[in-house]
Parts: C-alpha cells; sequence; structure tokens
C-alpha cells in the first residue's frame, strides 16, 4: 500500500465499494466526517476512522442520524470539507437537515448505501429503492444533485465528483450507492494526488465589512466564509435576504427559491454524466443505474443475439434527471425498458418524459437479491416487437 505525504493512497488496490467511498472522500479533501453505524454502510466510516489520524481530519460517532446531520453541516462553516454516510432508516432521519442544507446552501455529501426497506427491512441486502426520497425527501421546493455508482472504482472516482460538485453549486449531494456495490471488491487505480482536479470552496475577497453571505453572482452560487476569519454573517433555514437576515414576506421567498431552483436547473447540462451505447439505431433503450446497470449488459447481450436493436443508457448523475435526452429518444424509439431494486421509481421520470410518444416498460424488483439476466432480457424482446 503506497500512500503520498499527506497519507493519501496511490497505485492499483482491491477495495470493496465501501472502503474505495472512503478514499474518494479523502482524496477529494475531506477532512470531518460524522456518523452513526448501520448496515451497509459501517465499513466506510469504520475505513475512515482509521484513516483519518494520517490526513488530520476528525471523525466523530454521534448519537444518532440526527446529530451527524447537523454536525457536517457545522463543520462546513468551520472550514471543513465535509460527509456522513448511512443507509436508508438513517437517510429518513436526516430529510430535515438535507432541506437545511439546502437552504442555507452549505456544500456537504450524504452517502446513502441502500437496502431493502421500508422501515427496518433487509438491512444486509441490497435495493435502489431511496431514489425518489433523495430528490423529494425534505419539504419545500429544492433541487439537489444525486450521483449513483455501479463499482468500487465508480465510487472512488464519483465521490471525487461529488464534493466537486458540492463545492461548486453550495449544495448538498446524495452519493446513492447500493448493498452490492458497497461490498464487492475490485480493483481501484488510485492517481497521484496532483493528477486529480479539486474544486476549491468559493471563498470572498470582500472586506468583512461589505460581505454579504447570500449575494450571489452571475452563477447564481453566493461566495462562503469561515467562522474565525473576522466576518459577522447569520445562517437560518429561515426564508432569508442576501444578508442572511430572516425576510418573512412571498417576494424574498419567490426570490431566494427560485435561485435555489435555477442554480442546479439552469447548470444541469453541465452536472449530467450518462454512458450510452447503441443508441443511434435502437428500437428499444435500457435504462439502468447503481448495479442494476451491470446486470442489465448481460441482458442486453441476450437480447441482441436475438437481431433487436437494443441500446443502452446509463445513469450517472441521476438527479437532475437528463429529461432532454430522453425526451429527444422518445421520438424515434420504440421502448424504454427501466430495470431497478424497487417497484419503479426512475421509471416514473422516463414516462413523464417520454410523454407518451413511445412505451415505457418498468421491471421492478422488491431487493434482496438482484434480477436474473434472462427476466430483463424477457422484456427488452417483449417490448420490441
Amino acid at each position: 500500500m503506497k500512500a503520498d505525504p499527506a497519507g493519501v493512497l496511490t497505485g492499483a488496490h482491491f477495495l470493496d465499494g465501501d472502503h474505495a467511498t472512503c478514499e474518494g472522500a479523502l482524496a477529494a479533501g475531506c477532512r470531518f466526517v460524522a456518523g452513526y453505524p448501520i448496515t451497509p454502510s459501517t465499513e466506510v466510516v469504520e475505513r475512515f476512522a482509521a484513516r483519518i489520524p494520517l490526513v488530520g481530519g476528525v471523525f466523530v460517532q454521534m448519537e444518532d442520524e440526527i446529530a451527524s446531520s447537523i454536525a457536517i453541516l457545522g463543520a462546513v462553516w468551520g472550514g471543513k470539507k465535509v460527509m456522513t454516510v448511512t443507509s436508508g432508516p438513517g437517510f429518513s432521519l436526516m430529510m430535515e437537515h438535507i432541506g437545511l442544507a439546502a437552504m442555507t446552501e452549505v456544500p456537504c455529501v450524504f452517502v446513502n448505501v441502500q437496502r431493502g426497506g421500508p422501515s427496518t427491512g433487509l438491512p444486509t441486502l441490497p435495493a435502489q429503492a431511496d431514489m425518489m426520497q433523495a430528490r423529494w425527501g425534505s419539504h419545500g421546493d429544492y433541487e439537489i444533485i444525486a450521483i449513483s455508482p455501479s463499482s468500487p472504482h465508480e465510487c472512488y472516482e464519483f465521490m471525487i465528483d461529488a464534493f466537486n460538485l458540492a463545492e461548486r453549486y453550495r449544495t448538498p449531494v446524495m452519493f446513492m450507492m447500493d448493498e452490492c456495490v458497497g461490498h464487492m471488491t475490485e480493483r481501484v487505480v488510485i492517481p497521484p494526488p496532483e493528477e486529480i482536479e479539486i474544486e476549491p470552496r468559493k471563498m470572498t475577497k470582500a472586506p468583512p465589512g461589505e460581505y454579504l453571505p447570500y449575494k450571489a453572482g452571475p452563477d447564481m452560487v453566493p461566495e462562503m466564509v469561515e467562522a474565525g476569519m473576522g466576518y459577522h454573517f447569520h445562517i437560518t433555514g429561515l426564508t432569508h435576504d442576501e444578508r442572511g437576515y430572516p425576510a418573512m414576506n412571498a417576494a424574498a421567498q419567490d426570490v431566494l427559491v427560485k435561485r435555489l431552483l435555477d442554480k442546479i436547473r439552469k447548470n444541469a447540462d453541465k452536472i449530467y454524466k450518462y454512458e450510452t451505447d447503441g443508441l443511434d439505431d435502437a428500437d428499444v433503450v435500457v435504462m439502468s443505474y447503481g448495479i442494476t446497470s451491470r446486470v442489465a449488459a448481460r441482458a442486453v447481450d441476450l437480447a441482441r443475439r436475438e437481431g433487436l436493436k437494443v441500446g443502452t443508457l446509463r445513469l450517472i448523475v441521476v438527479w437532475p434527471f437528463c429529461e432532454g435526452l430522453i425526451s429527444e429518444l422518445s421520438e424515434r424509439v420504440r421502448a424504454f425498458v427501466v430495470p431497478e431494486l424497487n417497484h419503479g421509481q426512475m421509471a416514473l421520470e422516463v414516462e413523464r418524459c417520454a410523454a407518451g410518444r413511445s412505451k415505457v416498460v418498468s421491471v421492478p424488483h422488491s431487493g434482496g437479491t438482484v434480477h436474473d439476466p434472462e427476466d430483463i432480457a424477457k422484456v427488452i424482446l417483449e417490448a420490441g416487437k
């Protein structure tokens, strides 16, 4: 195992997805994690607790997920890049603070290693049933970014993306893993630190007397400060003006919420990330994400052997959703097939964007295992008729 002087690994390693997630966070500059043990995500913070002394950071095991999610928000204002790690039941408890992070524009990463639910469900077995919760779980109008890796190497690579996006848009980013990806072990190649692009925090250059914590420029993202830098600033979950002061009126609400939405929506083309194959002449498109995309690859191969023209769309950034691409494809493909370890969550988004121009076929699965590729292949072949 090689490490640079700062304690960050380099070279090729065999890591499971949970451990690779930790290494990606460290490489991205994460230096504060608060968390509470919950299967199947605990290995992320176990490794972080062991590794963090080497890079001069802090891990705190909090009393519960509610305490964990508020602790990371405070640490941001102390100058740290932060994350918390959980699974379904803990994710539910964190929802109020995800809304607070969106409202106060706190850059942070929430890792959810998904398992079967609802409630306690299947603690050690996979699911993908938190995808809509990631987008809509907290109350009010807001936007977030959500990423779904499909391998340990992507856990490493996309964690860096998650932190960079959080800093660029001052927003919470959801890292939507699943138990299979979290616990599978594969080769992860970690580049030298100087080859990794890290988004710096957008710090103000305004003097203390002129700084407005929620005054945004053309990019719609305000500049930040840290506690102890000599600035007086006010942070509240209430509707607020550019000073951060509560502003209890409809006009302030309209200005603030529109900006919170637009800084993501108007930059969606820069945020989208997906992989495609065979779309140019496809009759059927299989859309998938996470572990299901790996299972679906076998199903696509089986359908292609039967002579069907099948294209694939693998979502990497799940939210914001690539609605323009789906709309364009719906003008020329016969059907979309959407396998998920849930009962049709992202398939609803495909239906919305396809708007009846092409058929959308959900391939649901309650979780606990992954799909049988032959079951997906049968649906693909039927959809292509």
